[in-house]
């Protein structure tokens, strides 16, 4: 491959794990977000969606990756915006800054279980990570509810771009879905400290997707 990241649209296949969680307000980060794009409030609360996902081989890239994204609001109605994401491949890495504006960084990853899953990485922010470095973030997720058929899911990403100003990344994906539980846990002082010790409000497991990201209309505003 003589470029540093695939072109878009990406065509990814594999499982994920997704949590929903209310959050105070006073208690986020100060996430950038784009002009025009305000946060989802639930009274003092916004809602932040994590996700834990095994990208297969099949697909355009395989690698592994959490991505935490705040749920939004712009002039199109409602999205999301990637405020943190961790992955183990390079490409990734370069093409989700590059193409999408998607801030992610290295990190160092520990996939196990079956109906009960857990998820581990380790995270730093400008270094590569090795198995001591870095804050921790783990994930559990038990699957409780299988739901018929592949649920089909259209979604975007709307998010900060260093060059474009704003970008808009359409997504598609189908898959089986089983609803569980979920919580997550993470070391004071990390980068996912506000979410410590929570419950997910709803969690799910998506197992065997298929997933489009970008093209169309995934081009800056």
């Amino acid at each position: 491959m003589t470029e540093p990241f695939p072109p878009e649209p990406w065509h990814l296949r594999g499982d994920m794990f997704v949590g929903l969680w209310l959050v105070p307000r006073k208690e986020l980060p100060g996430w950038p977000l784009p002009a025009g794009v305000r946060p989802v409030r639930l009274g003092r609360r916004c809602a932040l969606l994590t996700f834990w996902v095994d990208y297969r081989p099949g697909g355009t890239l395989a690698y592994r990756e959490l991505l935490v994204a705040l749920a939004v609001r712009d002039g199109r109605g409602p999205a999301a915006c990637a405020v943190e994401a961790w992955v183990d491949d390079e490409r990734s890495l370069a093409g989700g800054r590059a193409l999408w504006g998607v801030p992610k960084q290295r990190g160092n990853f520990v996939f196990g279980g079956t109906l009960t899953s857990r998820a581990r990485v380790s995270v730093e922010q400008d270094e590569p990570v090795r198995d001591a470095g870095g804050p921790s973030v783990m994930g559990h997720h038990l699957d409780l509810l299988p739901l018929p058929g592949r649920l089909p899911v259209r979604g975007r990403l709307v998010q900060p771009h260093p060059v474009h100003g704003v970008c808009d990344v359409p997504m598609r994906l189908s898959g089986r879905v089983r609803l569980g539980r979920a919580r997550l846990v993470a070391e004071p002082g990390g980068p996912l400290d506000c979410l410590a010790g929570r419950k997910a409000l709803l969690a799910a497991s998506v197992r065997g997707f298929r997933m489009i990201v970008g093209g169309g209309e995934g081009r800056p505003r």
